[in-house]
């Protein structure tokens, strides 16, 4: 590996599990049910999940699950583990990410191969979708990982990414604060900026997930995994992802399929919030819809809690609402009842924490989607029955690992980290129904926002900006998008 200014040059075989796993993950062995699972074939997960849900025919099931995607190849969903009041377990996407985080984090499903889940990612969905570029490039224009946080992992792509190709990848970073630091666009082409020389870019692999359409033009013809328009459609915006859902459910739902999600209000306004909230029975969640990694997320369960948050100036216009899903005590009441969190199985002091799920997929090949890692998050306070006067609800609800410590620094806890291992799967309570039935739904979620960003695509990759302005009722963010105009420059926005 060598380095100048700030890009990293990967070369084939140097693997180094160390820096590219969380210590430990590297002693962990993976629990035997999550192998099953991995290990499950398409028609026996077809067979379970139709036994169990008897209105979903298993050829459409089948159709869902080998439907491959446009845009959107590469997600990861985070699932909460839920019951109704009527005590059915249920499965609740809150949010699908693009270019998801997980794979530092999985253990090895065989010992042998070190790489683990970066080579089945790479192998898997993006060579063969970048193999025909590749080929007609005869070995010209450089392959990239771009990346703005989680060097652990963004990394490990391109360490591997230059042992199957067998070609040095350039790892080059795209900081928010300088977003054109290594990167040129001309002609709707990717240029990076290496020793002086603007290197053309064949193809890349994208790890850009802070607001991503602020230094990657929309209309890019250099092939990424995923694509710009797989954030705006849905993976990074919240907004969208809810309209995507909603279209899906409406085509889907008399075949037996649905995504079940929180209730949740779009592109409200600062003013309105506090009637959402009310409406929500007093508990609510409400989140910029353009941030990930725990940013502009607001628990609300008290009045004190409502005040902080419109006391406060915020970038962005518009907000989401959503259903807040804590113990049954105090979540929110909607039209459909109460959805409350199971949480994790009691600890020595028979406490239970909140816990979400990140299931990651990729459209494999060209057969079918499945699953490519999993991990578990609980929240830094255990779950209590009542909460007390002045409490934060945050601590007991938020469950992201990443923090911000910085204007572009991050930092992780991975002590709240619960593996999918010998070890830490049996605190969550999951069996393989509950694996299989987050796969389905995470799947759904996937090719709901693809179905959105193909709706986004002008023929010829232009960007649908009037459709998109009145889905996402917020003209700061649609004057953040680049795309790369009709005269080549980039920089012009939507």
């Amino acid at each position: 590996m060598t380095t100048s200014a700030g890009i990293e040059v990967f070369n084939p075989g140097e693997f180094n599990s160390e820096r590219h796993f969380y210590p430990r993950t590297l002693n962990a062995q993976i629990h035997p049910q999550v192998a099953s699972f991995f290990r499950m074939s398409q028609e026996r997960l077809i067979s379970r999940y139709c036994h169990l849900h008897p209105f979903v025919q298993q050829d459409v099931l089948r159709e869902i699950l080998s439907t491959p995607p446009r845009y959107f190849r590469w997600s990861g969903t985070d699932v909460f583990n839920v019951s109704t009041e009527d005590g059915v377990r249920q499965k609740l996407v809150v949010e699908t990410n693009s270019c998801p985080s997980g794979q530092k984090s999985f253990p090895l499903l065989e010992e042998e191969n070190e790489e683990g889940g970066y080579r089945r990612l790479l192998e898997q969905t993006f060579l063969p979708l970048m193999s025909k570029t590749l080929r007609k490039q005869g070995g010209e224009g450089e392959v990239v990982v771009l990346y703005d946080k989680n060097e652990m992992e963004s990394s490990g792509y391109a360490q591997v990414l230059a042992t199957l190709l067998d070609r040095p990848v350039l790892y080059v970073p795209c900081p928010v604060s300088d977003p054109h630091r290594h990167t040129t666009v001309r002609d709707r082409q990717l240029f990076v900026n290496y020793n002086g020389e603007e290197l053309p870019v064949a193809c890349g692999f994208r790890y850009v997930t802070q607001r991503p359409w602020t230094r990657l033009p929309f209309d890019l013809k250099t092939p990424l995994l995923n694509p710009i328009v797989a954030c705006l459609a849905g993976g990074r915006n919240k907004t969208l992802a809810a309209k995507a859902y909603e279209a899906f459910n409406a085509k889907h739902r008399e075949r037996g399929l649905e995504i079940r999600t929180p209730a949740s209000f779009t592109n409200v306004r600062k003013a309105e919030v506090p009637l959402i909230v009310a409406q929500l029975g007093g508990k609510a969640v409400v989140k910029i819809p353009y941030l990930n990694a725990g940013q502009g997320i607001f628990t609300i369960v008290n009045d004190d809690e409502l005040e902080a948050f419109m006391s406060q100036d915020y970038a962005y216009d518009a907000f989401i609402v959503q259903q807040l899903v804590g113990n049954f005590r105090w979540s929110s009441t909607t039209t459909q009842g109460k959805v409350f969190n199971i949480g994790t199985i009691p600890d020595k002091k028979s406490e239970i924490y909140v816990f979400d799920m990140r299931m990651m997929v990729s459209w494999q090949g060209d057969s079918c989607w499945r699953p490519v890692a999993m991990y578990a998050r609980r929240a830094p306070l255990p779950m209590a029955s009542e909460l007390a006067d002045g409490s934060e609800s945050w601590s007991i609800l938020g469950t992201n690992l990443s923090r911000k410590v910085g204007d572009e620094a991050w930092t992780t806890e991975p002590q709240r980290l619960l593996m999918f291992d010998r070890r830490d799967f049996a605190k969550l309570g999951l069996g393989m129904d509950d694996l299989i039935e987050a796969f389905v739904q995470s799947v759904m979620a996937t090719l709901a926002i693809d179905d959105m960003a193909r709706r986004l695509v002008k023929r010829g990759g232009g960007f649908r900006a009037d459709l998109f302005r009145s889905l996402a009722l917020d003209e700061k963010l649609a004057g953040e998008i680049m795309t790369s105009g009709e005269n080549g420059t980039s920089g012009v926005h939507a």
